[in-house]
C-alpha cells in the first residue's frame, strides 16, 4: 500500500531536513520526500493528512523490558509492543531481563518469533554472560547470527576481568556492550539517591560514586579493548564528565540517560509512593541540568525508556521492599516534549536524533532517516495535542508510573512501520 504523509513538518536530522513537505511511501520505503503534487494521490496512495503535525523517522527504543519469557504477569511482548506504537516508538531493542534468561541462540530466536506479529519491529539483546551471572561468557558470535543486536547484563558485570573478556570477545563480531553502570558494593541497600532529600525522607541513599566508579572501570577497559561500550543509563554530572573525556580521547563509547532522570529530580521522590523508586536513582538538580546538557551537545547519545513494569502487587509495596522500575513506553516521548523541547530547553531535533538516528546507529538497524529507499518507520508527533496521563486505560501492563495524573502537551499522533500504519490517535490497527 503507499501512502502519501501531506503537509506536515518534516524534522530528520539524518538529512539535516526541517521543513513543511510531503513524504511519499511505496513497498514498504521511503519513495520521496518533497513538495509533491496530485500525482501520488492520482496514483491511488492514501492520503494521512498531516498539516500542523511534525513527520519524523521512526523513533527507537533502545532499551525496554517486554516480559517475555517468564515474566507475563507484569508485561508480554503484545501488550509491550503495543504500548510502544500509542507512545510513538516504531521499534523496541529487547533488554534480557527474563526468565530464563536470553543467553542462547534460541533464546533470541523466541522474541524474534513471539514479536512476529507486534506492530513494532523487536530486536533482541543478549545477555553478556550465562544466565547474567556474571561469571562465564556467552557464545557472542551464535548470538549476532541468531538476530542479537547487543550484549547486556541486565544488573551490569561487577568483575573487572570478566567485563575485559567480554568486550575483548564482543569486539571479534562488532557487537556493541551495553554496560549498566553500577557498583553494586558501593549502592549497598540503598533506594533513592544519597543525599539531603533521602535524609528528610529516612531512606537509605545510593552514592553517585556507585555510577562513577563503574563508568570510569568501564571506559578505562574499553579503552584498553577497543570495543564498543554503550554506557545506560547515566545519571550524574560525574558521570557525564567521564564520558565527555573518554569521546575527547576517542575512546568508542557511547552513554544513554532515560526521560525520567531527564524531567525528575530527587527532591520529587515521594516516600510513601514506590512508583518513584528508579535504579540509578533520580539525581539532584545539577545532575539533572548536566543531563540536559549532555543531550543536547551529543555527549549523551541516545535517550531510551529503560521501561521496567511490575505487576501490581509488586509496587504497591514500602518503599524499601518496591522493586525498581518505572513503567514508560507509552510516557517517554511526551514527557520530553512537555518538559524540555516546548519550553525550550531542548531542540526538536536534537530530540529526534537521540531517540531514532542515534540508536540505529548504535545497534546498526535499519530506520533513522527519511531518505527515499529507507524503510518506511515514521512517526507523526502533534505537538498540541494535550492528555492526561492515565496508566489504567494504558496498553502496558505496567501501572507502575510516577506521571500519573500529570496533564502532559504533545503526543505521538501517527506511526508507520514499513509503511503499514500501525496506530493512529492513540488506537493501535490491526495487522
Amino acid at each position: 500500500m503507499a501512502w502519501l504523509l501531506k503537509g506536515g513538518r518534516v524534522v530528520d536530522p539524518a538529512a539535516g531536513v526541517d521543513q513543511v513537505m510531503d513524504v511519499l511511501i511505496e513497498n514498504g520505503v521511503i519513495a520521496a520526500a518533497g513538495h509533491l503534487s496530485g500525482a501520488p494521490e492520482a496514483a491511488g496512495a492514501r492520503v494521512l493528512d498531516c498539516t500542523g503535525k511534525v513527520v519524523a523517522p521512526g523513533l527507537i527504543d533502545a532499551g525496554a523490558r517486554l516480559g517475555e519469557p517468564g515474566f507475563e504477569h507484569r508485561e508480554t511482548i503484545a501488550t509491550a509492543c503495543e504500548a510502544a506504537a500509542v507512545g510513538g516508538f516504531a521499534a523496541v531493542c529487547a533488554l534480557p531481563e527474563t526468565n530464563p534468561v536470553v543467553d542462547d541462540p534460541g533464546g533470541v530466536r523466541f522474541v524474534l518469533e513471539a514479536s512476529a506479529r507486534a506492530p513494532v519491529r523487536v530486536y533482541p539483546m543478549a545477555a553478556a554472560t550465562r544466565q547474567a551471572a556474571g561469571q562465564r561468557l556467552v557464545e557472542a558470535g551464535l548470538l549476532k547470527r541468531a538476530g542479537a543486536v547487543a550484549l547486556a547484563d541486565p544488573g551490569g558485570i561487577q568483575n573487572g576481568g570478566v567485563l575485559r573478556r567480554v568486550l575483548e570477545y564482543a569486539r571479534m563480531f562488532d557487537l556493541p556492550v551495553v554496560e549498566r553502570p553500577r557498583d553494586a558494593s558501593l549502592a549497598g541497600d540503598g533506594v533513592m539517591h544519597e543525599g539531603a532529600a533521602a535524609t528528610v525522607r529516612g531512606l537509605k541513599g545510593i552514592p553517585a560514586a556507585a555510577e562513577e566508579a563503574a563508568v570510569a572501570r568501564a571506559v578505562i577497559l574499553a579503552e584498553m579493548t577497543g570495543a564498543r561500550l554503550h554506557l545506560a543509563p547515566v545519571s550524574t554530572a560525574g558521570s557525564v564528565e567521564l564520558v565527555r573525556r573518554a569521546k575527547e580521547r576517542g575512546v568508542p563509547v557511547t552513554a544513554g540517560t532515560t526521560p525520567h532522570h531527564l524531567t525528575a529530580v530527587d527532591e520529587d521522590v515521594e516516600a510513601h509512593d514506590a512508583r518513584w523508586k528508579v535504579d540509578p536513582p533520580l539525581r539532584t538538580e545539577a545532575d539533572r541540568e548536566a543531563l540536559r546538557d549532555a543531550v543536547r551537545d551529543g555527549v549523551v547519545d541516545v535517550i531510551f525508556t529503560d521501561h521496567a513494569p511490575f505487576a501490581r502487587e509488586e509496587w504497591e509495596l514500602e518503599f524499601d521492599a518496591a522493586p525498581f522500575g518505572i513503567s514508560g513506553l507509552e510516557t517517554a516521548l511526551a514527557l520530553l516534549l512537555h518538559d524540555l523541547v516546548l519550553p525550550g530547553r531542548l531542540p526538536l531535533a536534537a530530540l529526534i536524533e537521540r531517540m531514532s538516528v542515534a540508536p540505529a546507529r548504535l545497534f546498526g538497524l535499519p530506520g533513522g532517516s527519511l531518505a527515499p529507499g529507507a524503510p518506511a518507520d515514521v512517526t507523526v508527533i502533534d505537538l498540541q495535542a494535550a492528555r492526561i496521563v492515565d496508566p489504567e486505560s494504558g496498553r502496558s501492563l505496567g501501572r507502575n508510573t510516577p506521571f500519573a495524573g500529570r496533564r502532559l502537551t504533545g503526543w505521538a499522533w501517527a506511526v508507520l512501520v514499513g509503511g503499514r500504519l500501525v496506530m493512529h490517535e492513540g488506537r493501535v490497527l490491526d495487522a
